[in-house]
């Protein structure tokens, strides 16, 4: 049964976590150096949409969890320590906006999101689909979170956007859970998303073509913009009852340019969840 409904100011928190990485690993590296991106002096804090994030209590930063504070062996144990760290998030009366990591980490986040607000509609900004049953013997393997996610009902809708990669096992996967999957030549073609919140909003960073976001571990080219994704953030219906951005991997940036792509997308995701808890 989830909690009494509460839309209290978001808390920013970076997992530490890419041990799940599939091809190459380094995601672990990037909450700092998004929080150094997003506190530069090259910029400020106030979003596009007029929402000055340093106004006090507007927000607030839990930092991280460090990869020596989770079990170091069995990625089970790794999933209940995360869902226990954003439930006293939520407990505590935040929505949680997290830093990955890799995507493994939504898993358990979305434990915690719909034990304390209900299963959300959830919109999926990603290259992949990432609903494979197992993924190298892995069934917790960041190209697995959302088939965890639908298979235990911690989300009542799945939108996907920006899809590129799908195979016929995730088309299988998709039928088979009711995924909404809005790919690349569908968004070409003109199809957008119909969302009703509560919403949560997990953006991968491989979403955005690797021209505006080299910083990724699996670039896979013919991706949404900047723009396209701002766009998305800056429409999702209120309330946002919680957030995460992985998949940055400082190791494969270029002159920190993924970096402040995560910031900026981190700002505007901000901005959208305090103006939708006026």
């Amino acid at each position: 049964m989830s909690r009494a409904i509460e839309f209290g100011p978001p808390r920013v928190i970076g997992v530490r976590y890419d041990a799940q990485s599939s091809f190459r690993r380094g995601p672990a590296g990037a909450p700092p150096l998004i929080r150094a991106a997003l506190h530069s002096s090259a910029g400020n804090l106030w979003s596009e949409s007029g929402v000055d994030l340093g106004v006090a209590g507007s927000w607030s930063d839990g930092g991280d969890i460090e990869p020596g504070a989770l079990p170091s062996t069995n990625a089970r144990d790794v999933v209940g320590a995360i869902e226990g760290e954003v439930d006293r998030v939520v407990a505590a009366g935040h929505r949680p906006l997290i830093l990955g990591g890799d995507h493994s980490i939504t898993y358990p986040i979305l434990r915690a999101v719909a034990k304390g607000f209900g299963p959300p509609t959830v919109l999926h900004i990603d290259a992949h689909a990432d609903t494979y049953d197992e993924f190298e013997g892995n069934r917790l393997s960041h190209a697995c979170p959302f088939a965890r996610i639908m298979e235990e009902g911690l989300a009542s809708r799945l939108v996907q956007v920006g899809i590129r990669t799908l195979t016929g096992h995730q088309r299988d996967q998709a039928r088979r859970f009711g995924i909404e999957v809005i790919d690349m030549i569908a968004w070409a073609g003109g199809a957008r998303p119909n969302l009703s919140g509560p919403l949560y909003i997990s953006l991968d960073l491989d979403g955005i073509d690797p021209a505006f976001a080299p910083g990724v571990s699996h670039r896979e080219p013919g991706g949404l913009s900047v723009r396209e994704v701002i766009g998305l953030v800056q429409s999702a219906p209120i309330p946002i009852v919680g957030a995460d951005l992985v998949e940055y991997n400082p190791d494969a940036d270029v002159d920190g340019m993924t970096a402040t792509v995560a910031a900026k997308l981190v700002k505007e995701l901000l901005a959208r969840m305090i103006s939708g808890a006026r």
